[in-house]
């Protein structure tokens, strides 16, 4: 996981000013990778309670404030009003309907024109190249993980000329 982590933001690159979602966010530790690299501001959904301390702890070395939602990610998905450049999810891997989830982002568009969405996965499951207006561009293996990103593409505008 620590190798993945870190490849994950040797790929995304700069994050200075850039909003960033994490979803599933299990004890918050990419949000705070996230914030250790100028991301800001950064919402960690997670619906495990048992979790929230744990998270809270880490995120008490923020320097930047992380917004902590206590929250299943399906109902926070409907119920945002905000857009985020980069969006993270690390389901459970038994989660099933994981394309749905990116259905909802892409439907919903919360995920900025030429944004980032990286889905941590198992190696037995399949998604399609592109989800709407949500086109792969990358994808990683890390045993039996893998990483998938994804893109949203500028809406067309057709012919101006």
């Amino acid at each position: 996981m620590d190798r993945m982590r870190t490849s994950l933001f040797s790929i995304l690159g700069p994050l200075e000013g850039l909003r960033f979602l994490d979803l599933f966010s299990g004890s918050g530790l990419v949000g705070l990778e996230a914030a250790s690299r100028g991301a800001g501001p950064i919402d960690l959904v997670e619906l495990d309670m048992k979790k929230k301390t744990v998270i809270q702890r880490n995120l008490s070395w923020a320097e930047e404030p992380i917004r902590l939602h206590m929250s299943d990610v399906r109902q926070f998905l409907r119920k945002a009003e905000e857009t985020w450049d980069i969006i993270y999810l690390d389901p459970p891997f038994p989660l099933l309907a994981k394309q749905s989830l990116l259905e909802t982002i892409d439907q919903r568009q919360l995920l900025v024109p030429q944004g980032s969405l990286i889905l941590h996965y198992p190696g037995e499951e399949t998604l399609p190249a592109q989800i709407g207006a949500l086109r792969q561009y990358d994808h990683r293996t890390y045993g039996r993980s893998h990483l998938v990103f994804f893109t949203r593409d500028l809406p067309d505008l057709g012919d101006k000329g």
